[in-house]
């Protein structure tokens, strides 16, 4: 799997919960957060998709949902930090 950067978005990032797990013996936090940015057409590259995650420096967020404001002004995007490979 290889990442491509498309673009710089402005954000507001909000952590929403964290949890602490235990898989294979290790141990390992994971942290979701909501991320509202400005809305973007349906199709358009500017707009986040599921599949997709954003960065900030060093730190990797999955987008894992998204939802529209009532007035369509802005995206909310549920994300969960990583690291992902």
């Amino acid at each position: 799997v290889s990442w491509q950067a498309l673009g710089t978005l402005w954000a507001e990032l909000r952590p929403v919960h964290g949890r602490e797990e235990v898989s294979g013996g290790r141990e390992s936090a994971r942290v979701t957060h909501r991320v509202t940015v400005r809305a973007a057409a349906e199709g358009s590259p500017r707009r986040p998709r599921p599949e997709q995650r954003f960065r900030q420096g060093g730190r990797l967020f999955a987008v894992r949902g998204i939802g529209v404001s009532d007035d369509g002004a802005y995206l909310t995007c549920w994300v969960e930090e990583g690291p992902f490979a």
